[in-house]
């Protein structure tokens, strides 16, 4: 698996690819990232990458031909039958989730465009980016914290990255726990200012444990996430214990707030 990131900040990467358990991704190849600046693609004496908008306006436009340059730097160099796609990091892209990330990590790879100043000249967005990809209803100076984002994401979930190898599938989101929000943690000391741990998970009793995690898992996500709840629903996700705990909690709670709009369980 291949990931080229043009960006004109290269340096930011650096931290990510030799810090933490994901590094072992990168050092062994498992995710290849080539970092790609588009100013060495640039002409003239200030390898300008950059010109004012077209109409005005405040900020200042990445211009297309080095962009088009690198990308053509890259292809040569991925010599690749069927050429990877080009995703540009935007506000009007698809949000980024566990479903892509999964789909992304059983890839070969992308080029990453990272957008900076107010943005990429359409043109060259119409002509050559595949996809695009939002990581929320908000701005970044760039593209480039998307980026790690999504090779941060997609590097552990390659095979041997953690020490756990299965720890991944009980992350939040992941099809493992139905779509759903993980359950608490807790670690020692037993008690910690006054507070124990949840006797479920002291039981040693397995059948009991896996039970309590699974309705913290429900509670946590009907009362924080409940989009995911119906999702899980619709998908036939949901047995009917899960169900019965779902009323009972709900119920619990309204007669708590009485009032009839009360969320929370």
């Amino acid at each position: 698996m291949r990931f080229d990131i043009i960006t004109l900040f290269p340096e930011l990467f650096a931290p990510l690819l030799t810090s933490g358990i994901t590094r072992r991704a990168y050092e062994s190849g498992l995710v290849d990232v080539r970092l790609w600046n588009p100013r060495d693609h640039a002409e003239g004496n200030y390898r300008r990458v950059d010109d004012r908008s077209f109409g005005g306006g405040p900020g200042m436009v990445m211009l297309a031909e080095p962009l088009f340059k690198c990308l053509t730097a890259i292809r040569a160099e991925r010599q690749e039958e069927t050429p990877a796609p080009l995703v540009l990091f935007s506000p009007i892209g698809q949000t980024l989730n566990h479903t892509a990330v999964a789909q992304w990590s059983a890839s070969a790879g992308a080029v990453l465009l990272c957008g900076r100043y107010e943005g990429v000249d359409q043109r060259f967005i119409d002509q050559y980016v595949d996809q695009q990809i939002s990581l929320g209803d908000f701005v970044l100076s760039g593209g480039e914290i998307a980026a790690m984002a999504l090779l941060d994401a997609v590097a552990r979930l390659q095979p041997g990255v953690l020490n756990d190898e299965g720890s991944h599938q009980l992350d939040s989101f992941n099809p493992a726990l139905d779509g759903l929000l993980d359950s608490p943690h807790y670690t020692r000391p037993e008690i910690w200012q006054d507070q124990a741990v949840p006797p479920e998970l002291m039981s040693g009793h397995h059948v009991h444990i896996a039970r309590w995690r699974r309705e913290q898992s429900l509670r946590l996500t009907a009362l924080h996430r409940p989009e995911l709840i119906e999702q899980a629903r619709q998908a036939g996700r949901l047995s009917r214990q899960d169900e019965a705990f779902l009323k009972q909690a709900s119920d619990r709670s309204f007669g708590q707030h009485h009032a009839p709009s009360a969320k929370k369980l």
